[in-house]
């Protein structure tokens, strides 16, 4: 069964969404133009706004999660990305980007945040916390 769900997040930079992939140990798949998913849509659950159908299952580039059966799609949007994935827990995907891929979403902000504070001439610390992550910044 599938269930084809965007991920509430608004990729603007490549760079910072290949870091926390590289983070997370998993594989960005530049170029690759499908992403695994069931590859079949059962109509149960509405398609996220501006995909249609026919689209289900391509992107621009895709990201390979370790023991998953399912891809994560990055599809490119006017002038940033969306991610694409399917949610059934057969997957495999929940289990290793987190409910609603909060360790996804939480890791490219990081990653983003750390290259933006780089770009204005801090230095970043980050440290690991029971409930996430702690970024600290100093001239």
């Amino acid at each position: 069964m599938s269930h084809i769900s965007k991920i509430e997040l608004e990729i603007q930079s490549l760079e910072d969404l290949k870091e926390a992939c590289k983070a997370l140990g998993f594989q960005f798949k530049e170029g690759q133009k499908t992403y695994k998913w069931y590859g079949d849509w059962q109509g149960d659950d509405p398609l996220p706004e501006g995909i249609k159908e026919e689209n289900l299952g391509k992107c621009d580039h895709a990201i390979k999660v370790q023991k998953c059966r399912y891809e994560i799609g990055v599809v490119k949007i006017a002038n940033h990305y969306i991610l694409l994935w399917d949610s059934w827990h057969t997957g495999g995907l929940e289990e290793k980007i987190g409910v609603n891929a909060g360790i996804l979403k939480q890791t490219y902000t990081v990653q983003r945040v750390k290259r933006e504070a780089r770009l204005k001439g801090y230095r970043v610390l980050q440290k690991k916390m029971k409930q996430g992550i702690r970024l600290i910044l100093s001239t």
